[in-house]
């Protein structure tokens, strides 16, 4: 038995079930997927790429506010790496770990420059071994995997011809 199992649902098991909860059509785009969560959200999604990441432990930031949600991502050439960085923001969305994080005091002594209560929303996942990261991540891959089946052709004879 795995002891996580006693203790609550693994990060797995609550990455699966916020991904069945979506609901997703049958045919689902990235472009689509924002917009799914942008309507759970009642938010606009901008993105955006910066160079501040690049060469950075962390791929990807999201920053949430009142009226938006910014979703920063390293600078990169591969189309497959930059849907994981929003992807795995956009998990952390329907994951709602904004409402989970480290005091705003502490965020604005480490960033005195900016907003410390919306820092403090993103450091609350700033370690990739905890939870609520592998959560993040492997909602991410389950949407990857959504979007690869929307987009791929009949497998086989029998499901062109029925």
């Amino acid at each position: 038995m795995d002891k996580q199992t006693s203790e609550g649902p693994t990060p797995a098991e609550i990455a699966t079930e916020a991904f069945h909860a979506l609901r997703l059509p049958s045919h689902v785009t990235l472009t689509g997927l924002i917009a799914i969560v942008a309507a759970r959200r009642r938010r606009r999604i901008e993105i955006e790429a910066t160079n501040i990441l690049n060469g950075t432990s962390v791929c990807g930031l999201w920053l949430s506010t009142d009226s938006r949600e910014i979703v920063l991502h390293a600078v990169t050439d591969s189309v497959l790496h930059r849907q994981q960085f929003v992807l795995h923001e956009l998990g952390h969305m329907i994951l709602r770990h904004d409402e989970l994080g480290v005091s705003s005091e502490y965020a604005a002594a480490l960033f005195p420059n900016l907003d410390g209560e919306m820092v403090s929303r993103a450091l609350a996942r700033s370690s990739f071994v905890d939870d609520m990261e592998a959560a993040a991540e492997t909602l991410a891959d389950l949407l990857a995997g959504a979007i690869r089946e929307s987009s791929q052709e009949p497998k086989s004879f029998e499901q062109v011809f029925g």
